[in-house]
């Protein structure tokens, strides 16, 4: 049973887990405000739209995920839900508009290198928002979408600063003195190339992070054989 609640992370730890909800938390309630703030005197506006909260997760979550960088959360919903207008109002059937509008969302955001899972929500609820979303048009997609994108990163990127997470994410090196082992080689790029191709899956990693996790697996195994063999060395000598 205790692996039913084992994290599905690779590398999250308790404190990470903690801080997610810190962030989205304090990601949504400052985004809402903001709107509130700036939008109070425009009643037909919402002040926050629901795929702000899957935005949320990701941000807050799963910061160095290639899906919660500024451009796929800002571009992916914005142009998510340009795609939701243009199907509701193009579309009699809600259930045929409801299923192109996601379509042509993801077809959108995948060209524009901006893949982000909620913006499906953003192209829905612009399907299925209702009279006051439909009344918007296009706007919809500026205020309150792209503008609570934004305010959702900025809100981001600030609160990264003091989890001490990389956002917008870089893979850095970490320093370490390398371990000689001249018969094993790292990697060739194009050899993680090969590999990814062979397994045909798009993974929710970036190339540059598998890269690094591989370089990292490769001095931790240097290490581990080296030690090994100094230590078979040793006991050798202790038995002469």
């Amino acid at each position: 049973m205790r692996r039913i609640f084992d994290p599905i992370l690779a590398g999250a730890t308790f404190r990470d887990r903690m801080l997610a909800c810190a962030g989205g938390m304090t990601g949504i309630a400052l985004t809402s405000l903001i709107a509130w703030w700036i939008l109070r005197d425009s009643a037909m506006i919402p002040l926050i739209v629901a795929p702000m909260g899957a935005s949320a997760v990701l941000v807050f979550a799963v910061p160095a995920s290639p899906l919660a960088q500024p451009w796929p959360v800002i571009c992916g919903n914005t142009i998510s839900a340009l795609a939701g207008v243009f199907c509701a109002h193009l579309i009699g059937s809600p259930h045929v508009a409801a299923g192109c509008a996601v379509g042509l969302a993801i077809l959108a955001m995948s060209l524009t290198r901006s893949l982000h899972p909620p913006g499906g929500a953003a192209a829905l609820t612009a399907v299925i928002g209702g009279e006051a979303i439909g009344s918007l048009g296009y706007s919809f997609a500026f205020l309150p979408v792209a503008f609570n994108a934004v305010c959702l990163v900025l809100v981001g990127v600030l609160y990264h600063r003091i989890s001490g997470h990389s956002y917008p994410h870089q893979a850095r090196p970490i320093e370490a003195q390398a371990v000689p082992q001249p018969e094993f080689a790292s990697p060739h790029p194009d050899d993680i190339d090969a590999a990814l191709t062979d397994l045909g899956e798009t993974y929710d990693i970036s190339w540059d992070d598998l890269d690094l996790i591989i370089r990292r697996v490769d001095f931790h195994a240097a290490r581990r054989r080296s030690e090994t063999t100094h230590r078979g060395f040793f006991s050798s000598q202790k038995v002469r």
